[in-house]
């Protein structure tokens, strides 16, 4: 357990930099390509964080079985930010995976990144990131609208989300985020086992 600690807790190297970079370029990609579907339409875009969560999982546990030391996830988190606000999505949705990257890089940290229980949890977290857009739609509609058609938004779409938003798609976005990323970190943790045995990582 010692030796575990020890090594979570060694300052990141230039390898590990780099693996975290090209595995958030991964999970980016798998994230756009699982919510874009739904991010473009009106009706269906509250369930873009689930289909974001749902296929980026092994990719995620992944990242962690090949680094697993503090701060890996935060630094994703971070680029993931920078990303998404750089090509017009909602500050508050650059915001939400910053925040999330961060609880989650601790939740992992819990289990020294050994755990699947806590890393699957962890990547939970991580995918409600994607949620917090929407939370400052259903908080701040006209505050959210004004961003969003300076961000090049059309009217129509704007209209549209908030003829369709109740509490009722409010609930079903969190259980269904919820719900879609436990599928994929549980699909990701079949897929990877033999990684994690070599990584040392339990259940």
């Amino acid at each position: 357990m010692s030796n575990q600690v020890n090594s979570m807790n060694k300052g990141l190297t230039v390898k590990d930099l780099v693996t975290t970079g090209i595995f958030t370029a991964l999970l980016f990609v798998f994230v756009l390509v699982g919510g874009v579907f739904f991010a473009t339409n009106p009706v269906l875009t509250f369930f873009m964080p689930a289909g974001g969560g749902l296929l980026a999982g092994p990719i995620y546990l992944l990242l962690i079985a090949k680094v697993h030391k503090r701060w890996s996830l935060s630094i994703m988190g971070v680029i993931m930010g920078i990303i998404w606000f750089v090509t017009g999505m909602h500050w508050a949705f650059a915001l939400g995976y910053l925040i999330m990257a961060i609880v989650a890089d601790f939740v992992a940290g819990a289990g020294q990144y050994k755990s699947k229980k806590l890393n699957s949890l962890s990547y939970i977290l991580f995918s409600l990131g994607g949620t917090g857009s929407y939370i400052v739609f259903f908080v701040d509609p006209n505050g959210w609208a004004q961003t969003m058609l300076g961000n090049g938004t059309e009217q129509s779409y704007i209209d549209t989300m908030q003829a369709t938003a109740n509490t009722g798609i409010l609930i079903a976005m969190f259980a269904t985020a919820i719900a879609a990323s436990a599928i994929s970190a549980f699909v990701g943790c079949k897929m990877l086992k033999k990684q994690f045995e070599k990584a040392g990582i339990t259940a």
